[in-house]
């Protein structure tokens, strides 16, 4: 499920006039299992046997445009041309002593206006039409696969060069290795140009370093396959309800399956995108830790999406000024950061909606309103920010604000015992769906390295290493538990496509 190919046939029938038809097809030829055991193996293993970072580079450039291609064989070119524009918007940086600023806006104009064109046309002139009350024409545009992704990865790039010059990278191809790497191309994590820069010339993997990658796709594999795909079901059949007659208990249902599904399988895509990244020798940023252990909304934004809400912080927030000018303009300016973050994520009203909401919970924690940090109960700050980010997918979820409105007024007012929905509601709530929704809540909780770490330190103290060799034991057990149920599930369900696959 790494790739744009994994995409299954209901998100393609959905998405067809996202995708095009062509994508429909390719999309369906290429499957998980043929990742794990073709590409992936093949990959990994040619990578061992070339000698040298040139040879082991040109490997992964090729297998990077290959597994894009698959899915997306016509904007392959597309993303090699926002390569070639951003490498030349670095080249002349880079060499420009004075004027550099040229070549950057340049450059960032170039890549919104490619995001624009692609991503949020239609949504503008049906917007237009809908305001003016014209008939204007839609565009229906295939939107390539990762490409808020790869194009913030590349204006991170210039933008890393235009403050710091010396950063210009002279190698189109060690650029272009950067952006296309196959495992975060699709998804993310967002990886900035100055994390990785002395990895992509020079990098070694350890055998423990590559069972430690190992190990880490195979828990994000676990958590898409086993934990996302199951409260998929129950999110997916209850949002597809009538609204108009949901209950409560239906509706609550299905709000906190999407809040477990949308962790595991985003979380689930990062940590293999890390895994398999740390078995080629790369070292990428967290993009996740454990967000629903937050307390407040702020401290929710430090754990969850981490590479979208620091790139935004970095290129974004602290241009505008940040919190230097003022307690308005450090509200202005985090509002339009949500507002960006928002419609980043889609060209959808429900998209920017949800970024706002979370923006003005911010502003009213950061103006002591909400102050939740210094709440004398920590669970009940804990359960408000729940709460919160509950509402808020539910916008995020719903296909337009009237539905949203519909389901979050069922969440608080329907709470009658009965009804159609709410028998189809607890039809979902089998055994099976029960354990997995208390081991997805467990998940949730930092348990499992908390347990690691104090292993680790009581060996390094002296108290024995009984219980790091269990814990390690368990570890790999966990490991080996994780891949034969997902290569069971792989075998035996239907596709459910990553959610982020669509942005």
């Amino acid at each position: 499920e790494m790739s744009a190919s994994l995409v299954g046939s209901e998100m393609c029938i959905r998405d067809s006039k996202r995708y095009g038809p062509k994508g429909v097809t390719t999309f369906m030829t290429f499957s998980s299992v043929s990742f794990l055991c073709l590409f992936l193996p093949a990959v990994f293993g040619l990578y061992h046997i070339l000698p040298g970072a040139r040879a082991k580079n040109a490997l992964l450039i090729a297998a990077s445009l290959l597994f894009y291609a698959w899915g997306e064989p016509v904007y392959i070119l597309l993303m090699i041309l926002s390569v070639l524009v951003n490498w030349l918007a670095g080249r002349w940086i880079g060499s420009a002593r004075k004027g550099a600023r040229l070549p950057m806006v340049l450059a960032v104009v170039f890549n919104l206006a490619l995001l624009g064109v692609f991503k949020y046309s239609g949504f503008l002139m049906e917007t237009l039409g809908a305001v003016t009350g014209l008939a204007l024409p839609v565009p229906r545009i295939s939107l390539p696969i990762g490409i808020s992704f790869f194009t913030f990865q590349a204006m991170s790039y210039v933008l890393d060069v235009y403050w710091n010059p010396g950063q210009m990278q002279k190698s189109f191809w060690k650029l272009l290795l950067y952006i296309s790497f196959f495992p975060q191309l699709i998804a993310g994590p967002i990886v900035r140009y100055h994390d990785i820069e002395g990895q992509l010339s020079s990098r070694t993997v350890t055998v423990d370093e590559t069972a430690a990658g190992l190990r880490r796709f195979l828990a994000g594999l676990a958590k898409k396959m086993l934990l996302a795909n199951a409260m998929a079901v129950a999110a997916d059949g209850i949002f597809g309800m009538d609204l108009s007659i949901l209950s409560a208990p239906a509706a609550w249902i299905g709000a906190i399956a999407y809040l477990f599904q949308i962790y595991f399988d985003f979380s689930g895509y990062s940590d293999m995108a890390i895994g398999l990244s740390r078995m080629f020798g790369f070292t990428f940023p967290e993009n996740f830790r454990y967000p629903y252990a937050a307390l407040g909304i702020k401290d929710f934004w430090r754990r969850w999406h981490i590479s979208l809400s620091g790139w935004f912080r970095d290129y974004l927030y602290i241009p505008l000024g940040g919190n230097r000018k003022g307690k308005v303009r450090t509200w202005l300016n985090q509002l339009i950061v949500f507002f960006c973050t928002g419609l980043w994520h889609g060209a959808n009203v429900t998209f920017i909606v949800w970024g706002l909401f979370h923006g003005a919970l911010l502003i009213a924690e950061s103006s002591g309103l909400l102050n939740v940090r210094k709440w004398r109960f920590k669970g009940l700050a804990h359960m408000y920010t729940l709460l919160m980010v509950t509402v808020g997918f539910v916008i995020f979820r719903a296909d337009t604000m009237g539905d949203a409105w519909l389901y979050l007024k069922a969440m608080f007012t329907s709470w009658s015992v009965g009804g159609v929905t709410l028998r189809q509601a607890v039809g979902y709530l089998t055994p099976y769906f029960l354990l997995l929704t208390a081991a997805a809540a467990l998940a949730c909780t930092p348990v499992w390295p908390r347990l690691q770490e104090a292993a680790r330190r009581r060996a390094e103290t002296g108290g024995g290493d009984g219980l790091a060799r269990a814990v390690r034991a368990g570890s790999y057990a966990l490991s080996g538990a994780a891949l034969l149920l997902c290569l069971f599930a792989l075998a035996t369900d239907s596709y459910n496509p990553f959610i982020y696959f669509r942005f």
